[in-house]
């Protein structure tokens, strides 16, 4: 390619070939702002459907991922045209993370080594600026002689097990009780191979700090010899990794709720189909018997097990954020002062309940009714972590979370945000339990006392908001929720809905039900022609391309579930469209994402009528977008 550069010039097609691609795009966009990795199936194979330049080859296939440290993204990675395949599968996506992960750690430690030599090449030729180096490495230096059997350590090298180096071990055996107990053998397996072999040997060890703390240390050793080549001394040095050890662990655990979460949303949509068959159908059950007929109560009963199970996939849509938000501008201050009277009643009276309710807030963007529960769930989790009684406090604030907070909490982004903190006295939680609390069904609580799936709704509302949660507990000294919102100056109002005037809605336009699960799709069907309508059905997008291409002037209005295989609802009415402008679109579906929703806030150019949904529902939504 170069040669070919050098020798035929460059112009503008040469220019086009090798544009990189917009970050404005959707699909970037995602990968960069989000940090966040796509995976799309593009049919018609254009680059531009994905937002990449034009002229590139056709791509059917496509996988990108962010290349991201905690404190920035270096940019993306992508393949494309998956062989042998349609799309890249979870195995891809994994391996891409993995080699993304990998790269974005040799720049974070490429831009901090060239940093460090940066700030340390004037300072090279004195024993004063070696040490500054590695107080700013966090790395210190140690010495074991074998001729005088002892231990020297440079001054550096105590801050990293918490020691003043007037405290620093002077042998070996001092030098291993400072190691934790479970890591002594790896560690001295360690130093024995680097005194058998002579080459330098890397192990990672927890040291115990005088307070009784675990912080993890990355050491090295190497031999050295003398001009006889006897072993004379092993020169080693110890880097503090503890930092680079929890943000780790919160990168497993972020990708360990993000692959939860995408089951959640998978079983809380084939649930919410299953349901909208099992709460429709019982509803007809119901509506042939007499009101003195004795199976009413049978039928009744299933009724309540299916609304008991809808608000249980509702609670899993809130966790893998794909249930959809009614967002407007909210004063926090305002949602806790009026919700005070409620909490309190909540808790009780042996609880009391303090809030402090910063006087300048700032403004955010979120769904007021999410943001109750999230309060609620806290106020819950609180009273029970307090049996005998306690404090329960409140408080609002502004913050700023600067480069270095979100260097330490993955994936936080820099920027103005308002706090909502609640924080009670009780017991706390081990450290098993806060590595598990936000996971769905786990619970601490006895058999029959939760669901345990009130914190991962929280995490679910918090993360769809924008948002961030971190949790401080200790055993004994218990527990404060920290919830980071975005700071907003918009003064929007989010869409309302007219209350219902009780009137059953009724028409005789043409509709075209297009939906992939037969039992919905009957449902559907069944209820719209009770009320008046002229009703086709198909079972995917192509039949529905059928029944419409024989007449298309007849329809009026698509009702379209939004996920199907082969085509999908939004691309079916963007064909359809084109035969009849002034088509109008319902979509209905159990699960969202971004075809009609960004961020989980519905576009407000956009009709959606969430599964399980009753005839009443179904009836209202169309005659309200075909009176529109």
């Amino acid at each position: 390619a170069v040669e070919m550069l050098l020798t035929s010039g460059y112009d503008e097609q040469t220019e086009r070939s090798v544009k990189p691609p917009s970050r404005s795009g959707d699909v970037l966009q995602t990968v960069l702002s989000e940090r966040l990795p796509v995976r799309k199936r593009n049919v018609d194979g254009w680059p531009e459907s994905l937002g990449l330049p034009e002229g590139q080859p056709d791509i059917h296939s496509f996988l990108a991922v962010p290349i991201a440290s905690p404190s920035r993204v270096y940019g993306w990675l992508s393949v494309h045209n998956k062989l042998g395949a349609d799309e890249f599968s979870d195995a891809d996506n994994q391996v891409a993370l993995t080699l993304a992960t990998h790269a974005a750690v040799a720049y974070e430690n490429a831009r901090l080594i060239g940093d460090l030599q940066h700030q340390t090449t004037a300072m090279r030729q004195s024993d004063e600026r070696k040490q500054f180096a590695l107080r700013v490495a966090r790395m210190g230096v140690w010495e074991l002689d074998f001729i005088a059997k002892g231990m020297t350590w440079s001054e550096t090298m105590a801050p990293v097990f918490g020691l003043t180096p007037e405290q620093a071990p002077t042998s070996k055996e001092a030098f291993f009780s400072l190691v934790h107990p479970a890591d002594r053998q790896a560690v001295k397996d360690s130093l024995t191979q680097a005194m058998r072999v002579g080459t330098t040997h890397e192990v990672e060890f927890r040291a115990i700090w005088p307070d009784g703390s675990e912080h993890w240390v990355a050491g090295q050793a190497q031999l050295l010899r003398d001009s006889d080549g006897k072993p004379m001394r092993l020169l080693g040095v110890a880097m503090d990794v503890n930092e680079r050890k929890s943000l780790e662990a919160q990168f497993r655990q972020s990708q360990k709720m993000e692959a939860v979460g995408q089951l959640a949303g998978g079983v809380a949509h084939d649930f919410n189909n299953l349901l909208t068959a099992i709460i429709g159908y019982s509803n007809f059950v119901l509506e042939t018997f007499e009101p003195e007929d004795s199976r009413r109560s049978d039928i009744e009963q299933v009724l309540k097990a299916g609304e008991r199970a809808a608000a249980l996939t509702n609670q899993l849509l809130a966790f893998s954020r794909k249930r959809i938000l009614q967002p407007t501008t909210v004063d926090l201050n305002a949602l806790v002062t009026d919700m005070r009277q409620m909490l309190s009643r909540t808790i009780g009276e042996r609880i009391n309940l303090v809030t402090t309710l910063a006087s300048d807030l700032g403004a955010i963007r979120a769904d007021p009714g999410q943001l109750e529960q999230v309060l609620m769930n806290f106020v819950v989790n609180a009273k029970d972590a307090m049996p005998s009684g306690g404090r329960l406090s409140v408080e609002t604030a502004n913050v700023e979370l600067d480069e270095l907070y979100a260097m330490k909490h993955m994936p936080v982004r820099p920027g103005q945000y308002v706090m909502l903190a609640v924080s009670d006295s009780g017991i706390g939680m081990d450290e098993d339990t806060k590595r598990r609390m936000f996971e769905p069904f786990f619970t601490t609580k006895g058999r029959g006392l939760g669901t345990g799936l009130g914190l991962a709704t929280v995490y679910g509302i918090v993360r769809q908001s924008g948002g961030y949660i971190w949790v401080y507990s200790e055993l004994g000294k218990g527990t404060t929720f920290k919830v980071y919102l975005p700071r907003t100056d918009r003064d929007e109002k989010a869409r309302t809905i007219a209350a219902s005037d009780g009137a059953i809605a009724v028409g005789t336009e043409t509709v075209l039900v297009v939906e992939d699960e037969e039992a919905v799709r009957f449902l559907t069907r069944v209820i719209l022609e009770r009320a008046g309508y002229r009703v086709f059905d198909a079972s995917n997008a192509e039949q529905a391309q059928a029944l419409f291409d024989q007449n298309a002037s007849i329809f009026e209005l698509l009702v379209t579930d939004v996920i199907m295989p082969g085509s999908s609802g939004p691309e079916l009415f963007e064909r359809l469209t084109r035969q009849r402008p002034d088509l109008k679109v319902l979509y209905v579906s159990g699960y969202t994402d971004d075809m009609i929703v960004r961020q989980g806030q519905l576009d407000p150019r956009i009709d959606f009528l969430q599964k399980p949904f009753t005839a009443d529902a179904l009836n209202r939504k169309v005659r309200e977008v075909l009176d529109r």
